[in-house]
């Protein structure tokens, strides 16, 4: 009797070896294994206290940065849904908002209730989760700018509080979230009080600004790279040669060099084998090592 027999008794929905590729922006990748849709804080708690804790545990967001390999996803993928989607005045200044919430709407919320400081989320895709994870930020500021304390549940069921300083948070990372020992649920920001009008109005400033610059109407991932200390990985990408090159169904976009784009006929394996061609070309032309800032997971297919 495997894992797969044993699984506790759950509210949510699970499904066994689900395609993935349609939670991702790239819309690529294999089936998860195991696919659980927890309906709350409490559905989440009881399944993971229940599952064998040898089993490989990955959450997924809405998948904006995410590329799912070919051969799928072993064990169990969790996604949260509407049950952790709120967002709501945590007090004073500050904002509450579940991790599966989109982090455009918790700019907007924030404009509403007159709070500044959290108008980059606009122009970050992505869950409140995933901002989390990896530190999420763009045009100067980050996640560790404004959270307060970060909630999750952890392998063994147990609940969690992380304040801001626990989380570990450098340039697009947390090393509390990556021992991958947890699965955040939730996060309280605070802003500084401002005129919801002007809030609103960087906030608008900062959706133009993505719309002209990033190819957010294709199959992308976000930003591939991060930028190296003292470089911006676009131009490391450009000056390589790889604007607009095509390598089977996958290329870098010629509107912003460091977005990959599936053409429409890409795999998973096309993907990942352009980013790894451009980061040994750009390694050996300016001496430079760019890492992924798409995160990839799951396994090669089987020959």
């Amino acid at each position: 009797m495997s894992w797969r027999d044993q699984l506790p008794a759950v509210r949510g929905r699970v499904q066994f070896d689900a395609e993935l590729a349609p939670f991702t922006w790239f819309r690529v990748g294999g089936p998860a294994e195991l696919l659980f849709l927890p309906q709350d804080d409490d559905d989440l708690a009881t399944f993971l206290r229940g599952l064998d804790p040898g089993v490989p545990v990955t959450p997924i967001g809405v998948g904006s940065n995410l590329l799912v390999r070919d051969g799928g996803v072993e064990g169990v993928v969790i996604r949260l849904g509407r049950g952790f989607g709120t967002v709501e005045p945590g007090g004073a200044d500050t904002l509450r908002a579940g991790a599966a919430a989109l982090d455009a709407a918790v700019a907007k919320r924030a404009a509403e209730a007159g709070l500044a400081g959290l108008e980059f989320y606009r122009g970050v895709p992505g869950t409140i989760g995933g901002a989390l994870t990896m530190n999420a930020g763009c045009y100067g500021s980050e996640t560790k700018d404004i959270l307060v304390e970060a909630y999750a549940i952890g392998r063994d069921g147990t609940r969690l509080r992380i304040p801001a300083a626990e989380m570990g948070f450098s340039y697009r990372r947390s090393e509390t979230a990556a021992r991958g020992e947890l699965i955040f649920t939730g996060a309280l920001f605070r802003g500084r009080p401002d005129d919801p009008a002007a809030v609103t109005e960087r906030m608008e400033a900062i959706t133009a600004r993505r719309e002209a610059s990033q190819p957010i109407r294709e199959k992308t991932g976000g930003s591939t790279f991060k930028n190296p200390p003292g470089h911006s990985a676009w131009k490391l990408v450009e000056d390589a040669g790889w604007r607009g090159r095509l390598l089977g169904g996958a290329k870098f976009s010629e509107l912003h060099s460091n977005f990959m784009i599936n053409t429409g006929e890409a795999s998973a394996a096309d993907l990942e084998a352009l980013g790894e061609t451009v980061r040994a070309e750009v390694l050996a032309r300016a001496g430079v090592q760019l890492d992924w800032e798409i995160k990839r997971i799951g396994r090669a297919p089987s020959l």
